[in-house]
């Protein structure tokens, strides 16, 4: 327990200084590093044609945003299918089959990094280089950039502006993934990481047989994939494997870079709420000093509405700084409900999930293997219980997808929280993912809320009218239907039945599993489930596709319907959206929201395991 308390401490110290250079990079701010990034941006502004200081709508953002990921899918594609030139490829990697090619280019765009595949016997070095670790940078990049244009249109005033999607994404990557992937990728070739372009070597092992030892740019995929929550390994094993990850100091580089991005979006969140009602604060005082200055005679032909408005007790009806507090000015007033909200349910998770993996495994206790240390089947020894459990949680709420052990060997109650987290899709989450989808929540939060006290809805200042309840319905819903029609699919279906190894409950888990993971663009696996066939790879690709797109668009219009409408005073019936009350309320929607969707679908799969082999 105090290794997990320890690792979550430091999380909460490191995320802070990183959340506020995010805050600097989104409303271009300065910073230090600003003469050598600017004169970078500034080539690549040039090459591509873009004048970084014309604004778009919503719809241009979300247009330019999918339309440049759909020229890099069809680039993806090619090289793909033709990665058996002689160019980066000592080991002779031959073409990809093509539904296998759709399902990873669509996989590594949606930052899902699903693998269908294992890296070392399916991937060139070219491919490895010019699509995986490039799609890693674009993909990461693009979610965040969809993340803080969404904050810019939640803060903004009447201006239909979410700032320049060609911008945001340039300066994402050369200000935040580049230089943390040189340091990083730095650190983990220190820790042992091999990076190098030789051919496999073959060794002759002390059991007298032969075993090939992958080699290649390990280091600069590993660091990117956690760093950008994308998961994708570049060994079939993943972060099991002492190549990827071989040191108890590389799993912690790891572990951090899969956490640290995702939890600054929401300082940056909490900062840039912040920082709009300070400036509002700020012009409220300026108002009403303006009026003191006018003659008493003009005051009076004014009249008293005017007056109201622009007095000192007027400006105090207006946004206004609420409090002084510490956590106040680290994660501003929103940022820290949603990041306590968040953190609720990653402790919860991370208690089961540890709690079941430490009780062990009473069928192989029953042929005499001993299980004081827990389950430690598909587990590493050098990482133990512990530090399993908090990378298995780790991965699937900050949705990278990447693993130090086996998840299709985790216990049944610890590998339904993994699967439960990415139904959720709202605890951090990767490339903004999480922080997007828990407003969603919270907007949900404040219309039951004033429904209950015959009130209009208000978030962050603004009126929730049809047009947001519709879209942000209709956005919450359109993960769980993904996951339950595919699933439903595939249990239906010769195509689907065929991929299924294990019979009964855990047959089901694997198929939960992996179109949660899909549609969640998390990308871990029960790998035991056969997907390699046209039948899941069609439609993982899909699931992994409309996952990522359809819901970027529609909270990118409800961004854009909340920024065009005015401000509204804030009074004593307004509902504070800033408060451990309201933090509490959002933990209560969330998991009330899972439990009517997904219960009986867990019920069946996971919950049933069990209950079957604790009986």
């Amino acid at each position: 327990m105090l290794q997990l308390a320890l690792t979550i401490i430091i999380f909460l110290i490191i995320v802070i200084p990183v959340g506020r250079y995010m805050y600097h990079i989104a409303t271009w701010n300065h910073t230090l590093a600003d003469p050598v990034f600017d004169r970078l941006d500034g080539v690549i502004y040039k090459i591509g044609g873009v004048n970084p200081h014309q604004g778009m709508n919503w719809r241009q953002y979300a247009l330019a945003l999918v339309g440049t990921n759909a020229v890099m899918v069809a680039i993806g594609y090619l090289i793909l299918r033709i990665q058996s030139v002689g160019i980066f490829n000592p080991n002779s990697i031959g073409n990809m089959e093509p539904t296998l090619a759709f399902n990873t280019i669509i996989s590594f765009m949606t930052n899902t990094n699903l693998q269908h595949y294992s890296g070392e016997s399916g991937l060139s070095y070219l491919s490895q280089m010019l699509v995986i670790i490039f799609m890693m940078f674009v993909s990461a990049a693009s979610g965040y950039a969809a993340c803080i244009a969404f904050i810019r249109g939640l803060t903004g005033k009447t201006k239909d502006d979410v700032g320049n999607f060609f911008a945001d994404l340039t300066r994402i990557t050369t200000r935040l993934l580049l230089p943390f992937s040189i340091v990083g990728g730095l650190l983990l070739v220190w820790q042992g990481v091999p990076q190098n372009f030789d051919a496999n070597i073959v060794v002759n092992t002390l059991e007298g047989t032969f075993q090939t030892i992958a080699m290649g740019p390990i280091a600069a995929l590993e660091i990117i994939k956690h760093l950008g929550t994308n998961g994708g390994g570049f060994l079939g094993a993943n972060s099991t494997t002492p190549l990827e990850n071989p040191t108890i100091i590389s799993d912690m580089i790891e572990l951090y870079s899969m956490m640290l991005f995702p939890g600054a979006c929401v300082i940056t969140f909490g900062k840039m709420v912040r920082g709009r009602k300070k400036k509002d604060a700020a012009g409220d005082k300026a108002l009403a000093l303006q009026w003191r200055r006018v003659p008493a005679g003009a005051r009076a032909l004014a009249g008293s509405e005017s007056a109201g408005q622009l007095s000192a007790g007027g400006a105090e009806q207006g946004p206004r700084l609420k409090d002084h507090s510490l956590t106040a000015s680290i994660y501003g007033w929103e940022g820290r409900t949603i990041f306590l909200a968040m953190g609720i349910i990653f402790l919860v998770g991370l208690g089961v999930c540890y709690w079941s993996e430490l009780q062990g495994n009473p069928a192989l206790a029953k042929i005499g293997l001993d299980q004081s240390m827990g389950s430690m089947e598909g587990k590493e020894v050098r990482f133990g219980i512990a530090q399993s459990a908090m990378f298995t949680t780790t991965t699937t709420s900050f949705t990278t997808g990447t693993v130090n052990n086996m998840h299709d060997t985790l216990t049944p109650l610890g590998g339904m929280i993994p699967l439960l987290h990415m139904m959720l899709n709202v605890v951090f989450g990767g490339k903004g993912v999480g922080l997007m989808n828990m407003i969603m929540y919270a907007i949900l939060a404040v219309f039951i809320c004033g429904l209950m006290i015959g009130r209009t809805p208000e978030y962050l200042g603004k009126k929730i009218e049809g047009r947001e309840m519709k879209l942000t319905a209709l956005c919450i819903i359109i993960h769980p239907f993904l996951i339950l029609f595919f699933s439903a699919l595939a249990v239906s279906t010769s195509g689907g039945l065929e991929g299924i190894t294990n019979p009964g409950f855990h047959g089901l888990s694997q198929v939960l599993y992996e179109y949660a993971s899909s549609a969640a663009n998390n990308g871990s696996g029960f790998e035991g489930l056969a997907d390699n066939s046209y039948f899941w790879n069609i439609t993982a690709g899909l699931a992994m596709f409309f996952g990522r797109y359809l819901s970027i668009v529609i909270q990118l219009a409800i961004a854009g319907s909340l920024m065009r409408k005015r401000f509204v005073n804030e009074t004593v019936g307004t509902l504070r959206t800033d408060t451990l009350s309201f933090a509490v309320i959002l933990v209560f929607v969330v998991y009330i929201f899972a439990a009517l969707t997904f219960f009986p679908a867990l019920a069946l799969g996971p919950i049933a395991e069990h209950l079957t082999l604790w009986a």
